[in-house]
């Protein structure tokens, strides 16, 4: 009978750990820590390169499936997150994210725009313990505001012009993050 050599079984073995992350729970945990590990404070949009919003004309709905008009929010400070309950990096930064909300939802406008099944996004904010307004598109995104990357959140200015455009999980609760709305609302 021939024994498996050291080689096969080491072969073996990062197949399987490589198959239990990817197709398993346990996986999807391990991405979302790693993106927390890996995320950082967003960065501020150099003074030349600020976008304006082609169009506040963007019409949505929340979760209880009442009408929410962005139009309503120009000349506010509005932070928009893209983001979906599948996303790891998404899941990683949504605990900073409530802090921020916290602390700030009383005078910045925050949205978290989703695509996915309302049930499924009720029992995510519910068994993370999460309080954020949820919203779905209901017409078409502004085009300056679209990405096929999760999660991506843009901080827009008073004056409609995109102040930080940040793709992958952040630390939204940090202390720059926290000094620039600061800045904002101080304008």
């Amino acid at each position: 009978m021939m024994v498996p050599n050291k080689k096969w079984i080491l072969n073996g073995v990062f197949i399987l750990a490589a198959l239990v992350l990817v197709f398993t729970p346990v996986g999807f945990k391990v991405k979302v820590f790693a993106s927390k590990l890996l995320s950082s404070s967003a960065a501020m949009v150099k003074e030349g390169m600020k976008v304006p919003l082609d169009s506040y004309q963007w019409k949505l709905t929340d979760l209880e499936n009442r009408s929410f008009d962005f139009e309503d929010q120009r000349g506010r400070i509005v932070l928009v997150n893209f983001w979906a309950t599948w996303c790891p990096p998404c899941v990683a930064e949504m605990p900073s994210m409530q802090d921020l909300y916290n602390d700030y939802g009383d005078k910045v406008t925050f949205m978290f725009v989703t695509s996915d099944d309302r049930q499924k996004v009720l029992n995510f904010l519910k068994r993370k313990n999460l309080d954020l307004p949820v919203y779905y598109p209901a017409s078409e995104t502004p085009k300056t505001l679209k990405s096929k990357l999760l999660p991506t959140t843009y901080i827009i200015n008073r004056e409609g012009k995109i102040v930080v455009a940040e793709t992958g999980a952040a630390d939204w609760n940090s202390n720059e993050t926290r000094a620039l709305i600061d800045g904002l609302l101080s304008q």
